[in-house]
């Protein structure tokens, strides 16, 4: 799922990889002195101390990369002195290049920390922007439980063209999850077209149907309004989910999606979709007419919402991943596991791992809790009430 907005730590081989770029110019430094001192004195090494400096300008700020500069110029005169050679012209010179090899250096180190600094704020907003428009969902809504994989194709984007929402509503909570046409910026742009409509009438549509034509206006609207823009001409598959409060059953609307598969216990099947309706932006090419599903969703059971990114991977023989059979065979994993185990089961099983956005959310109908019985409830027919004090035994009389 995407994350909570802040940056992700680096991960172990990061941190390893950044602190052994932090460790090479000493590690230069001392194979340097080590290998002049060590071999005969026609031998010269010293000329490798230049490397120093350059490889702190990699990783060390401007003031480190100077020290480090400095630190090789030490190191350079200690070693000509230990030849007993004259202190110029040769020591002169050599000091002055590296002086200009760390000057160099520091401008370097310079340059690059001021790109970073750039690069982390840009990284930032864009960070708080993609918060805006694909929230995180919250692990409970009501009677259900939530779990979220969210997977974006995109290098070192946090959303793709899938799209999620689950909003609770009164005596329900709705859902919603789509995949726009397409990858990159335009599908991104019409799932946060798709993700405003949603939002701005879950609460007031009367029913799954109303809030299925408001996908479709609002692209519509956007499109009068934006007409440079390719977010209107591209279409999404949807499905809609809305789970009352009062009944165990689930209302489905789809539109061109997956169908969801429903798991009682090992058992897992698909919800049949007797008249699905077009995906959305289609609408206009046929009449359509929304026909919703109304399946049981009793305690305990699971349904999970996906996107073809996890339906359509391909292994080396172009075989689709087989869902149903995995999910049968993660019958007894936790609720809040399935997610990770879907995500590491999906890159293994893909030839090229994943390629495409990969969404899937498992939306788990918490079993009702066992009342203890309370001092007048009514006994079983047939039974008589049992007394609530033991009865004292007759005492005798005298």
């Amino acid at each position: 799922m995407p994350d909570s907005g802040h940056r992700r730590p680096p991960g172990k081989a990061e941190r390893t990889q950044f602190n052994l770029g932090r460790a090479l110019p000493f590690l230069v430094l001392a194979v340097t002195a080590a290998a002049d001192v060590l071999t005969p004195d026609k031998e010269r090494f010293e000329r490798f101390l230049i490397a120093a400096p350059a490889l702190a300008a990699v990783t060390w700020s401007v003031r480190g990369t100077i020290c480090i500069g400095l630190l090789a110029m030490v190191v350079r005169a200690l070693l000509h002195l230990g030849r007993d050679e004259a202190l110029v012209p040769d020591l002169l010179a050599s000091e002055v290049f590296l002086a200009l090899v760390t000057a160099c250096a520091a401008w370097v180190s310079h340059v690059r920390t001021r790109y970073e600094r750039d690069l982390r704020e840009v990284t930032a907003v864009a960070e708080v922007v993609q918060r805006v428009v694909l929230r995180p969902l919250p692990d409970r809504l009501g009677r259900f439980d939530l779990h979220l994989l969210y997977v974006a194709a995109a290098a070192k984007a946090r959303i793709g063209g899938d799209f999620y929402e689950a909003v609770r509503v009164p005596g329900a909570v709705r859902i919603m999850l789509g995949d726009v046409q397409g990858k990159g910026l335009g599908a991104v742009e019409t799932a946060s077209v798709l993700l405003g409509s949603f939002r701005a009438t879950v609460n007031t549509a009367p029913d799954l149907a109303a809030l299925a034509d408001t996908l479709d206006e609002g692209l519509t609207r956007y499109g009068g309004w934006d007409p440079e823009s390719d977010a209107a001409e591209r279409f999404a598959t949807v499905v809609l989910v809305e789970l009352p409060d009062d009944r165990d059953v689930a209302r489905l609307l789809s539109c061109g999606h997956p169908a969801p598969l429903l798991q009682r216990g090992a058992e897992v099947t698909p919800v049949e979709f007797a008249d699905p309706s077009l995906p959305v932006n289609l609408a206009g090419l046929a009449e359509n007419h929304h026909r919703i599903e109304e399946v049981p969703f009793g305690p305990g059971d699971r349904m999970l919402l996906f996107t073809d990114g996890v339906s359509e991977t391909r292994d080396r023989a172009g075989t689709f991943y087989p869902l149903e059979l995995r999910l049968r065979g993660w019958a007894r994993e936790p609720d809040a596991e399935l997610p990770g185990i879907l995500h590491r089961d999906l890159a293994a099983y893909g030839v090229d791992g994943l390629d495409d956005d990969v969404a899937a959310l498992l939306v788990v109908r918490r079993p009702e809790p066992v009342r203890p019985p309370r001092p007048g409830d009514s006994a079983e027919p047939g039974n008589p009430p049992e007394p609530s004090h033991p009865a004292e035994p007759a005492r005798p009389t005298s």
